[in-house]
């Protein structure tokens, strides 16, 4: 999709003084907002319309990182995401196959019925480090300080200052004040 199309379809489309190289698919009215001296690599994909990507200043998100909104993804100042991190605020399809059997034969008609979906928004704080191939899903708020390790599966929040890691993410150590 050419920029100035994406541009037309997202109500918002702010940046600070960073440099963003993504790619962007998205619905109409969805507001897209980065801070300054940002970094951004990755790929953002607003799955319905009037979705909120917040990105706070001097954060870096690498290459191959995917985040996928249906409602909202925030994501503090200060923030590390490694390549090939996966940020997701919705389970994509119903738990129950009877209501997600017409999913692929919507899709070729460009529908999506989000009825049965469950989407609960993502907060990434201030000053987390989320390592490479990580996934975050939906609902789930990380603390300020935060490390993930990488190759993680966050499933719930994370304490402020604690290093997290697995599938599922379990906590692995707190953050000393004297390294935070």
């Amino acid at each position: 999709m050419l920029a100035s199309k994406i541009v037309n379809r997202i109500r918002r489309f702010v940046f600070g003084r960073g440099r963003v190289q993504l790619k962007m698919k998205g619905k109409k009215d969805c507001t897209f907002v980065v801070g300054q001296d940002s970094l951004i690599e990755g790929v953002v994909t607003f799955e319905r319309d009037n979705a909120v990507v917040r990105i706070g200043a001097r954060t870096f998100i690498g290459g191959g990182a995917s985040i996928i909104a249906s409602k909202r993804v925030e994501i503090g100042d200060d923030v590390l995401i490694a390549w090939g991190v996966t940020i997701v605020d919705h389970n994509s399809h119903s738990i129950s196959f009877s209501k997600r059997k017409d999913d692929v034969l919507a899709w070729r008609l460009g529908r999506k019925d989000w009825s049965n979906v469950v989407i609960a928004p993502v907060k990434i704080a201030d000053k987390v480090w989320i390592g490479f191939n990580s996934i975050i899903l939906k609902g789930v708020t990380i603390g300020e300080g935060a490390i993930v390790g990488a190759g993680s599966v966050v499933t719930k929040d994370v304490s402020p200052w604690t290093i997290v890691a697995g599938n599922p993410a379990r906590v692995i150590r707190e953050i000393p004040p004297e390294e935070r």
